[in-house]
């Protein structure tokens, strides 16, 4: 059943790296614009810089779950795959945020698929938790 769950965290990290890039106002052609003329990018994209950073511990964790046998390892790995799966929650949500508009991509699309994304991690991580309490040392 780890298995499942490993590999169910493995394809979810994947999907959290990459959705940004295509979800962001900048891969849309879209930045802020100084007085001076240089363009910077938004909010969002900052956000999906930082998912990469959760993305790619939560694939270690994944690919930890499917080779690991001892009870108290899965345990340790379930609980960190639920602390990663908050965060990439909470990057897009409000730590980092979106752009305000309501009609930009980012606010319309990037933002409910990270969180649904980081809801599965949850699950998944919990179902790691719930899995390892079956295991025999």
């Amino acid at each position: 059943m780890n298995k499942f769950f490993g590999i169910t965290l493995i394809v979810i990290a994947i999907a959290i790296a990459v959705v940004p890039a295509f979800t962001d106002c900048q891969s849309q052609g879209k930045a802020l614009t100084t007085a001076s003329g240089k363009e910077i990018p938004m909010k969002c994209h900052w956000s999906g810089i930082a998912e990469i950073g959760v993305a790619v511990p939560l694939a270690m964790v994944g690919v930890m779950a499917v080779a690991i046998r001892r009870k108290q390892s899965l345990m340790s790995m379930g609980i960190l795959g639920v602390a990663l799966g908050g965060l990439a929650i909470a990057f897009p949500a409000g730590l980092i945020g979106v752009c305000q508009t309501p009609t930009m991509i980012c606010h319309t699309v990037m933002q409910p698929t990270l969180v649904s994304l980081g809801s599965v991690a949850i699950i998944g991580s919990l179902g790691i938790i719930l899995a390892s309490r079956k295991v025999k040392d």
